[in-house]
C-alpha cells in the first residue's frame, strides 16, 4: 500500500483526507497536537493496519523528524505529504493580537518549510515522492488587511520554489488552493462554501495521476464565490 502523511489531519480537510486516502487503498499517518482526535481517526479508519495517529506540532522541528520517522518505521516507507496544517485570522491590521500573528505566521509558513524539510531526504533517497501544500485563493489574490492571504501566497511560492529544486527527480509537488471551506477554520463559515470532502477529492485526483504527470496547482472555489 501506499502511504501517505498528513498534517493537520485531526478535522477538516486533514481528517477528510485521510478517509478518502484509506478508502482508495493507501495507508495514512496523522499528525497533528489533538492527540484525543487523531486516535479516535485512526480508530475510525481501521487501527493502526490502515492509520497511524502520531502527535506533531508542526513549529517543532523534532516532532516534524519524529512524524517522518513513525511513518517509515510503520510502514517501510513514505509515497506522500500533505502539508496542511494552518489556520487563519481576522482581516485588518490592528485585529488579533501580535502573538497570535506569530502563532500564525509560524504554523502556516514555517510549519509547511519544516514539514518538506522532514520529508525531502527520504523521497530524495527514493528518487521520487509528492508533497502537497494546502495554500488558498488567498494565496493568489491581495486580500483588504490579511495578514493571512500573506503566509498563503508564501506557501504559494514555496511549493513553486519546491518544484524548481526537485525538478531534475521523481519528486512531484501540488498546491491545493480551496477558497471558503466549511470546516472549523471560520467562526462563522460562509453561506456559499466547500465541503472538506470537496477538497479531499482533489487531493486524491493529484494524487492518482501516473508518476509521469504532475499537477502543479489544483484551485476550487465554490460556486458563488466571486475573489
Amino acid at each position: 500500500m501506499p502511504v501517505l502523511a498528513i498534517t493537520g489531519a485531526s478535522t477538516g480537510i486533514g481528517a477528510a483526507t485521510a478517509r478518502q486516502a484509506v478508502e482508495a487503498g493507501w495507508q495514512v499517518v496523522l499528525g497533528a497536537r489533538s492527540e484525543d482526535k487523531l486516535r479516535d481517526l485512526a480508530e475510525e479508519l481501521g487501527g493502526e493496519a490502515f492509520a497511524l495517529p502520531e502527535r506533531c506540532d508542526v513549529t517543532d522541528w523534532d516532532d516534524q523528524q519524529a512524524f517522518v520517522r513513525a511513518a517509515i518505521e510503520a510502514y517501510g516507507q513514505l509515497d506522500a505529504m500533505f502539508a496542511n496544517a494552518g489556520f487563519g485570522a481576522k482581516r485588518g491590521f490592528l485585529e488579533e493580537t501580535p502573538e497570535f500573528w506569530k502563532s500564525m505566521i509560524d504554523t502556516n509558513i514555517y510549519g509547511c518549510a519544516l514539514t518538506i524539510r522532514a520529508a525531502l531526504p527520504h523521497f530524495r533517497e527514493r528518487g521520487r515522492g509528492h508533497f502537497l501544500l494546502t495554500s488558498s485563493v488567498a494565496g493568489r489574490v491581495n486580500l483588504p488587511g490579511s495578514l493571512y492571504s500573506a503566509t498563503k501566497h508564501a506557501v504559494t511560492a514555496m511549493g513553486h520554489s519546491l518544484r524548481a529544486e526537485v525538478a531534475d527527480t521523481g519528486i512531484r509537488v501540488t498546491l491545493i488552493e480551496p477558497g471558503a471551506v466549511d470546516t472549523p477554520f471560520f467562526d462563522n463559515t460562509p453561506e456559499s462554501s466547500l465541503e472538506a470532502d470537496d477538497v479531499a477529492r482533489a487531493v486524491m485526483y493529484a494524487l492518482s495521476q501516473p508518476a509521469s504527470v504532475e499537477i502543479n496547482e489544483l484551485l476550487i472555489r465554490p460556486v458563488r464565490q466571486s475573489t
